[in-house]
């Protein structure tokens, strides 16, 4: 295993970071509490989006990304179908969902894993939608940067398969494939700003055989503009507004806190940041407060443990 405290940070840096964010989702950046009032729990007076859900609990970011890191430790690889079928138990029976509950799915996700569960071949699930551009799949892709152990090529490789049972689209592959790389290079101990334009150097060879996905990196992501982005649903906006706060964040809790100020998909923005920010700075640096009022630890205790036994 890479270093205990960025690979923890990163497991831990996702799971905090959706959980912090699930209060604030689908409130616009001016409804969103001052800075230093985001919490697990918000301040009294602000209108909780799933006001049901205890604070601390994470969301289907969280639990599709332990199904992605359950499947990787049981079958020693990435295979398409246990992964898919980890899936499938989430959203029927609430695996590795806090108390078992699925309170939140994108519509795209669900669509797909409908079909799935109807028959339909695993690589047509997601592209039902054969334009859609949501985060479902870059919420969830961090475990297996935090588990592989193969080639760049062959980590991004996996990066683009695990989209295909819901989000098929090449410009959903080329955000995961990105994704990964940056936090390989993070986990080896790089700093944020050589770590990116690291990944988009080793990402940019190995899609000179690969077009479409050439394509997506250049016209999509666009590596040579200046990373920003607004928080929204659109994968390719998240994976910019997550690299643009990397860019400038003092910490890990600055760097989630950001996240949630932009409004709109708080807990995915948060998640895909939180993760990368949990590298980067390390487990030691998340909040004591924030990990203590994290619900559903104990699964995740005891996967960690299983990844430490093989």
């Amino acid at each position: 295993m890479c270093n205990d405290d960025k690979w923890k940070g990163g497991l831990y840096g996702l799971l905090i970071g959706d959980a912090l964010g699930v209060p604030y989702e689908f409130h616009s950046a001016e409804e969103i509490p001052p800075y230093d009032n985001i919490e697990m729990k918000p301040p009294l007076g602000f209108r909780r989006a799933h006001s049901g859900v205890e604070p601390g609990t994470w969301s289907d970011d969280g639990a599709q990304a332990l199904c992605l890191l359950d499947s990787l430790v049981t079958c020693g690889a990435f295979e398409l179908k246990d992964f898919s079928d980890k899936l499938l138990a989430w959203y029927q029976n609430g695996t590795w969902a806090v108390d078992g509950v699925v309170f939140d799915i994108g519509i795209q996700t669900g669509e797909a894993l409908n079909a799935y569960r109807t028959g339909e071949k695993l690589e047509k699930c997601g592209m039902l939608r054969p334009n859609g551009k949501g985060n479902g799949a870059l919420m969830r892709v961090l475990p297996l940067a935090l588990w592989h152990k193969g080639t760049d090529r062959e980590l991004v490789l996996d990066a683009h398969e695990q989209c295909l049972i819901t989000h098929g689209n090449a410009c959903n592959q080329v955000c995961c494939a990105l994704y990964c790389l940056v936090a390989r290079f993070l986990l080896a101990g790089t700093d944020f700003i050589s770590a990116l334009e690291k990944a988009v150097v080793v990402l940019r060879e190995i899609y000179q055989e690969m077009p479409t996905y050439e394509q997506e990196l250049e016209w999509s992501i666009r590596p040579d503009e200046a990373w920003t982005g607004n928080g929204s649903g659109y994968v390719a906006d998240c994976l910019r507004s997550a690299f643009m706060i990397l860019g400038r964040a003092a910490n890990y809790e600055d760097a989630v806190k950001q996240a949630v100020m932009l409004g709109d998909d708080t807990d995915t923005t948060a998640c895909v940041t939180g993760g990368l920010a949990g590298i980067l700075y390390g487990f030691g640096n998340i909040p004591c407060r924030w990990y203590e009022a994290l619900r559903g630890k104990a699964g995740v205790e005891a996967l960690i443990q299983r990844i430490s036994n093989t």
